[in-house]
């Protein structure tokens, strides 16, 4: 016998009317926009990984010398504020050839540069004295391929050299702690490494941070979609249930349409992400925009996101009609409030303790550690709040002095968990706002603006590269106080080496003009200035404060589209209640202070509870990393707070006049 499932599903879905249309238009954009933010997200983290596998060939791994064919010195040099990464090369002679690196067409020969394209732009825009001097007269440029770069914005030449040139020497390698992971010399045999660059290095596990934070409000919509209509569905399917359809049947037409709905959506948003990419591309993170193909996810992924927002939507409609099964008369009376049990408490409050053991320790915590604790203290709190929701509308109730308190009470303690999925994205957002309000690392390093340096072998050759100094800065126009440092002089750019020291006066430009005018005199090195000895802190900064500003915007504008998704539902959902109250005489402007009541304050009370744990957070990651804590933060806290008790009220105020439509002839809908 053939099931009678679809056909009923079908015939219900046509049935549903004006207002069903728009639950399922509703459902369907919000799993759009679900769909797109995931795959946006795992494309954020998967690119970030191949950039730095990119980068990996830079960094050279020494083999023992009768295997070596090559030498590698990688060092890194700065133009206008931004690192230039310049691979030195050379052939041994007698030894077997050396294959080609990443992104070139052969093995540099001695005279030849090797630049990338965004590199090549800069040295023809640039005057010589700023930048192009620092690299040997040559008539050949070759240009570096995307397989040798992380990112088509970044800045990166191989040079070919003679194996007796000082670039290449010992002096060239890494000689005092601010050279780490920046500058290193070693003999290879090819380029195997898989240390990447200290610039792509921290980019995954940053933007895996931020994706754990948002993926939490992403969920929270893709269920807001898939409880819309909640209540239609619920009389529908009780009234069939009552009629004779069996339980397996009711879910198996509420799966049927949540999953139709659900795919089409998920569908879209991921046919979205696919046409959009070559505008994603060019959102700069870290050493630039991407390459396309860094972003695009694969076929696997995108099928396990598109499946994994239908299975979210469908499982959160499903779950909605537990009751009907069990009740259908109860549903169709309205008889059921849903209360909440005290084991939500408990296990949050677990939850809680585990997380305090586990970084209350002196011992640092790994980056997957972290982001497993992020999704614990996420799940508790769900669990939490529709708990927390319930108690608030019991107390308000008894101190309740006007009608429109005493219905936001009623209407708290009844369905704790509707009104929950309201806030529940703002809340989090909360977490999300606390925990990087605070959480911009902080350095106490060193700073020695406007100074440029030369490393020398000894206080002698400092002393006549000083005399050498004031003459080149002179020629190239630039004005500057040169002084010699020694091992005992720790108060300068070079920390207790010996070199010069010049200290610049004037701008980025000048600056520019003295580091190409002193690279003669740094013995195969270039000179730097304090964005090479800050490079490491800088770096891990910029990444936190890109990933956290992003985030952020994402996670406010994905609960403020979940709040008035769901805003706008509860009142399609809810038109008979509050078509009854019309005819009992309540004017629409207390069902309207209702509304915000119900959702102002079970979000003031929870979303300062998450605001307060997310700055906890973000002071244990400041703690573990040895930095300290970002105390302009707090500022910027308390407008992320705002903006989201504005956002909601936008969002109700939003829904006002589907309020007013909804309730207009209350004697008709209200049967």
């Amino acid at each position: 016998m053939r099931s009678p499932v679809l056909p009923l599903t079908w015939h219900l879905a046509r049935s549903s009317g004006r207002r069903g249309l728009q639950s399922q238009l509703l459902a369907a954009g919000a799993a759009a926009v679900g769909s797109f933010l995931m795959l946006l997200m795992i494309a954020a983290s998967l690119g970030a990984g191949a950039r730095a596998d990119h980068t990996t060939w830079r960094t050279p791994d020494a083999v023992p010398a009768k295997k070596a064919t090559a030498i590698q010195a990688t060092t890194v040099t700065h133009v206008r504020g931004e690192p230039v990464t310049v691979v030195n090369l050379a052939q041994l002679p007698g030894r077997a050839a050396t294959s080609a690196p990443p992104g070139l067409d052969g093995f540099p020969k001695r005279g030849e540069v090797y630049v990338s394209p965004a590199l090549a732009d800069l040295l023809h825009k640039l005057p010589a004295g700023q930048l192009a001097d620092r690299f040997p007269k040559t008539t050949f440029y070759g240009t570096i391929g995307a397989a040798g770069l992380a990112s088509p914005d970044e800045l990166v030449a191989v040079v070919g050299r003679a194996s007796g040139d000082a670039a290449v020497s010992k002096a060239a390698g890494n000689q005092n702690y601010y050279d780490e992971d920046l500058t290193g010399r070693a003999l290879v045999s090819g380029f195997s490494s898989t240390r990447p660059s200290v610039f792509t290095g921290t980019d995954q596990g940053t933007v895996l941070l931020g994706v754990v934070l948002l993926a939490m409000p992403v969920v929270v919509l893709a269920s807001a979609a898939g409880r819309l209509g909640a209540a239609r569905r619920e009389q529908q399917l009780a009234a069939l249930r009552l009629a004779g359809a069996t339980p397996r049947q009711i879910l198996g037409m509420t799966a049927v349409e949540a999953a139709g709905v659900g795919a089409a959506g998920a569908l879209a948003g991921g046919l979205a992400y696919i046409a959009l990419l070559p505008a994603l591309a060019e959102l700069p993170y870290g050493v630039g925009g991407w390459y396309p193909g860094q972003l695009w996810v694969g076929p696997a992924w995108f099928a396990a996101v598109v499946l994994a927002v239908t299975a979210l939507i469908t499982v959160s409609a499903v779950t909605t009609l537990r009751q009907v099964a069990v009740s259908p008369l109860g549903v169709a009376q309205q008889a059921d409030p849903r209360r909440t049990r005290a084991i939500r408490m408990v296990l949050f409050v677990a939850v809680l303790l585990c997380i305090w053991i586990s970084t209350g320790g002196d011992g640092q915590l790994k980056t997957r550690q972290m982001l497993v604790l992020l999704a614990l203290f996420y799940g508790a709190f769900w669990l939490f709040g529709p708990w927390v929701v319930d108690r608030l509308g019991r107390i308000v109730a008894r101190r309740a002095r006007t009608p429109a308190t005493l219905l936001a009470a009623r209407r708290l303690s009844d369905d704790p968990r509707a009104v929950w999925r309201t806030v529940s994205g703002l809340v989090l957002v909360g977490f999300v706002a606390g925990f990087f309000s605070v959480s911009t690392l902080g350095s106490e390093g060193p700073s020695h603006r406007g100074q440029v340096a030369v490393i020398t072998a000894n206080a002698a050759d400092a002393r006549h590269a000083a005399a050498e100094a004031r003459t080149k800065l002179r020629r190239a126009g630039v004005t500057a106080t040169v002084t010699v440092t020694s091992e005992d002089a720790y108060d300068s750019l070079l920390g207790g080496v010996d070199g010069v020291i010049a200290q610049v006066s004037g701008g980025q430009e000048r600056i520019d003009t003295a580091v190409t005018a002193l690279t003669p005199l740094g013995s195969g090195r270039f000179p730097f200035t304090q964005e090479y000895v800050s490079a490491s802190d800088d770096t891990v900064t910029a990444r936190v404060t890109t990933v956290s500003t992003a985030t952020l915007v994402l996670s406010f504008l994905v609960a403020a589209a979940s709040a008035g998704l769901t805003a706008a539902a509860n009142v399609l959902d809810r038109r008979r209640v509050y078509g009854l109250l019309r005819l009992a005489g309540a004017p629409l402007d207390v069902l309207d202070r209702a509304r915000t009541r119900e959702t102002v304050i079970p979000l003031a009370v929870l979303a300062g509870g998450t605001t307060a744990m997310g700055a906890f957070g973000a002071m244990q990651l400041n703690k573990a990393a040895g930095t300290t804590i970002n105390s302009s933060g707090a500022v910027e806290l308390v407008i992320c707070l705002a903006v989201g008790m504005l956002t909601v009220l936008a969002a109700i105020t939003g829904s006002r006049p589907l309020l007013r439509r909804v309730t207009a002839g209350a004697a008709q809908t209200a049967d």
